[in-house]
């Protein structure tokens, strides 16, 4: 199997079926190996190019492959359907991640760090809560107003809600469903509190996380997540590459030499693309104060048309400068 330069791997939990080819596309060998197997089958494997789509694991498994001298491509899972061919089984699948890789103009997804891979696990659990804090806090408003209490909105008067439940006559049993909730409302607080504390000293501790910091708009979590997600940025040409892997670009549908624009595509990261439209949105409020660079260019912008067109459009330009943060060292110029 001297002859293979491409090795496509579709992976599973336990079980994981390789597809090697020659660099002329021609198969060479089908295996079904177990994840020790595939362990010890490519530590003593020649060095070759190694194929496997961007699912659960493929970043680990990306790591290990290369410490065995390898060379690991991602791919996102959309580009390889289109190279399934007739009937789908998982040695197919793994053909058709090797015919996709060996497409010139294949975009790949490069692989995460663990620190990057943490730091994502770590954001993905601050969403969880707060989306459970939100439906704990939607309960006892709910459950209160079909007594006949209606509440402001806010986090505010939840966490006075003692004193609420004290200045009216509630049904015992209801009584003690609410302090429940509200004892699992301030446990959740507490969670999420203690996760902002443990962002904000990593970013601290960061110089990139600093310089972050520094762009209007962006603040801990945004910055954070834009670490996670983007890396070093060296995967991306230009920030217009990284605007569009956002979704922060039209959708495109042109035809007949007639461009048609719609609205934002909405592609990769919802969280990252809603972080970044509600820093946007934060800017727009203190425009007025900000004296920094790019502040007149990005002035007309909002006051030309303040919708969420204008937002978008500051996002965007936000992007530009958290690229050029990350890839040319760049600290955006302190408020004055």
């Amino acid at each position: 199997m001297q002859d293979v330069t491409l090795v496509g791997i579709d992976l599973g939990k336990h079980s994981f079926h390789l597809h090697g080819q020659d660099r002329h596309g021609k198969a060479v060998f089908r295996k079904k190996v177990s994840r020790k197997q595939l362990t010890e089958f490519f530590a003593t494997f020649h060095a070759c190019t190694v194929v496997m789509e961007a699912c659960a694991g493929a970043h680990h498994m990306a790591r290990k492959l290369t410490a065995f001298g390898h060379q690991v491509k991602l791919i996102s899972p959309q580009f390889v359907r289109p190279f399934v061919k007739s009937n789908k089984n998982d040695f197919v699948d793994a053909e058709a991640i090797c015919e996709a890789a060996s497409r010139p103009a294949m975009r790949f997804v490069t692989p995460k760090t663990e620190s990057q891979q943490t730091l994502s696990a770590l954001h993905r659990v601050r969403e969880s809560l707060v989306r459970d804090r939100v439906k704990t806090s939607n309960q006892m408003h709910g459950f209160l107003l079909e007594f006949g209490i209606s509440l402001p909105i806010g986090q505010a008067v939840i966490r006075r809600l003692p004193t609420v439940l004290a200045e009216h006559s509630l049904p015992p049993s209801l009584v003690s469903i609410l302090e429940r909730l509200h004892a699992h409302f301030k446990y959740l607080s507490e969670q999420i509190n203690a996760i902002d504390k443990e962002i904000a000293r990593q970013l601290a501790a960061d110089d990139l996380g600093q310089r972050l910091l520094s762009i209007p708009g962006v603040g801990p979590i945004t910055a954070s997540v834009l670490a996670a997600e983007m890396g070093d940025g060296k995967q991306y040409g230009c920030s217009r590459d990284f605007a569009a892997s956002i979704g922060l670009v039209p959708r495109q549908y042109s035809t007949g030499g007639k461009a048609n624009l719609q609205g934002i595509s909405k592609r990769g990261d919802k969280n990252l693309r809603r972080l970044l439209v509600q820093g946007a949105r934060s800017y727009m409020q203190r425009l007025s104060s900000w004296r920094g660079e790019l502040s007149p260019q990005r002035r007309r912008i909002d006051l030309s048309k303040p919708t969420t067109r204008s937002k978008i459009k500051v996002a965007k330009t936000g992007v530009t400068i958290d690229f050029l943060a990350r890839r040319f060292l760049r600290v955006y110029p302190a408020r004055t």
